[in-house]
């Protein structure tokens, strides 16, 4: 552990900056020697990161999405690489977003060897582009993985691979008190709550909000008295400050101001409508039921239908073995397929349950702060 005296860490959309924050701390803990710098969001600059540039210009997913950003996303990438080789880190930290952390790792493992590089979130090669596994292992260690059934691929490949867990399993759950103030605050009564979750990236919030925004107005119509309470994202306050009119009228836009006004609004949902990705492993945590809709562009979808290895792109689908979450993904995500599955969800809440418990069991809720369990890993 002594060896390690200076981190550059990159990562590139709002999950990683979790992971990032949930390890940082775990290594100031073990080292409060420790040096950091390199790419991050907010929850990472809490732990004293300066971010070389905004992470939010990396917030990119789709090749259609990309394209247009793709010069700028080049010269970001030369700025990162620069910028790791000029600190001369004793460990280059990547954290998900594969298509632009493996440039910068293989640019920085070609040109200073002795860096290590860890990975931090396995590529998804069990869900298409297996090979992913063998080119991440040119110019990588080390991968900490999120889910238990993806050490032994990345081993396979011919890199040190550990599961650390999850950092939603390692959160706390939201206490009756402060989802009675989040109630108050916002003006909700004892409603029963719709929760509606678009994404955090600009380009999915535009394309989801009119169908997640008509699908409430569905709901709310056959179950009188309900309520609809979105969640804004940081990087599209503007967007939805300009679009409310997309959703029902009274509906409730939430800025959380921390973590736990958050986690407050998720407990208090009964149903949540929300974009494919890790928030669905944040409503398991707090045992709310869901439907995951999601869709991208054209050029997008159809190159990922057909490369696509799996029936399923939910999370808590995935780690618990089950379809318990029902998605209405690409074509299939109207808002009419929207409504009448959250109609269903609602008419059978508790059919997520046991998918739900099984998911943070598994991804190590009860056990040790997967944070400090990277840190460790990435240590050793």
């Amino acid at each position: 552990m002594a060896g390690v005296r200076r981190v550059f860490v990159v990562a590139g959309e709002a999950s990683g900056d979790k992971l990032g924050q949930a390890v940082m701390r775990g290594l100031k803990r073990l080292q409060p020697d420790i040096e950091f710098a390199g790419v991050g969001g907010p929850l990472m600059a809490s732990e004293g990161l300066v971010s070389i540039f905004p992470m939010t210009e990396l917030s990119v997913m789709g090749l259609a999405e990309v394209l247009p950003k793709y010069r700028a996303l080049l010269r970001r990438k030369a700025e990162t690489v620069a910028a790791a080789l000029a600190f001369e880190p004793d460990v280059l930290l990547t954290i998900d977003s594969p298509d632009f952390c493996k440039r910068v790792a293989k640019e920085v493992r070609a040109q200073n060897g002795a860096i290590r590089t860890v990975h931090y979130v396995a590529p998804s090669v069990w869900a298409w582009r297996p090979h992913r596994a063998a080119q991440l292992a040119a110019f990588t260690d080390k991968v900490l993985t999120l889910l238990p059934f993806e050490p032994e691929l990345m081993q396979a490949a011919g890199m040190e691979a550990e599961c650390v867990g999850h950092p939603v399993v390692a959160e706390p759950e939201a206490s009756g008190q402060q989802i009675s103030a989040f109630r108050a605050r916002h003006g909700l009564g004892d409603a029963p709550l719709l929760l509606l979750l678009p994404g955090s990236r600009m380009g999915e919030v535009k394309r989801l909000s009119a169908r997640f925004g008509a699908a409430a107005e569905d709901v709310l119509a056959k179950h009188a008295g309900m309520r609809a309470v979105v969640v804004v994202a940081d990087g599209v306050r503007a967007f939805m400050a300009e679009s409310r009119d997309l959703f029902p009228p009274q509906t409730v836009f939430v800025t959380p101001q921390d973590a736990t006004e958050k986690r407050a609004a998720f407990a208090a949902a009964d149903v949540a409508l929300a974009a494919s990705g890790t928030v669905s492993l944040e409503l398991a945590a707090a045992r709310t039921p869901m439907v995951i809709g999601y869709d991208m562009a054209w050029l997008s979808r159809v190159i990922m239908a057909r490369m696509l290895l799996i029936d399923t792109v939910t999370l808590v689908n995935l780690v618990s073995e089950t379809r318990a979450v029902p998605e209405r993904i690409g074509k299939a995500c109207t808002a009419e397929a929207l409504s009448q599955a959250v109609l269903a969800v609602l008419a059978a809440p508790q059919a997520q349950a046991e998918a739900m418990r099984l998911t943070m069991e598994r991804l190590g809720r009860g056990g040790e702060d997967p944070g400090m369990r990277a840190a460790k890993a990435l240590l050793r």
